[in-house]
């Protein structure tokens, strides 16, 4: 069974960085293919980076590229969010997914992923 635990949001400033992760409590995320989404209020929830089950491919939205860096690591069981020079924009509630039908990452620009964690809280002010 995949239990997702979200850790690692708050409160920074515009240009800090922060790292998220995710910790799959029932072990068997790590087959799955992994991605973060977030969502604000009033808007759909948005993929924001994924990656496949072995890690060789990623997938980021435009607005994310060069900033964000997903990463996994299956003996830990966990998935990281790597988030730097942040803005106001990314404000949002981050919640880490999995699929277990293992798509390419790119697959996720518009497919969805099945499991759900609760989400994590972050905020970036100017």
């Amino acid at each position: 069974q995949v239990q997702l635990v979200e850790s690692g949001g708050g409160l920074v400033q515009a240009g800090d960085s922060l790292r998220l992760s995710c910790e799959d409590l029932g072990g068997t995320g790590s087959r799955y293919a992994m991605g973060w989404y977030r969502q604000t209020p009033g808007k759909e929830r948005e993929i924001v980076a994924a990656i496949s089950r072995i890690g060789g491919s990623t997938y980021y939205i435009d607005s994310v590229k060069g900033r964000f860096t997903i990463s996994r690591d299956s003996t830990k069981n966990t998935l990281n969010l790597q988030m730097t020079s942040l803005n106001t924009e990314d404000t949002a509630v981050y919640y880490c997914a999995a699929d277990e039908r293992n798509y390419g990452a790119d697959y996720y620009a518009r497919g969805i992923m099945h499991y759900w964690g609760k989400g994590t809280l972050v905020i970036v002010f100017s």
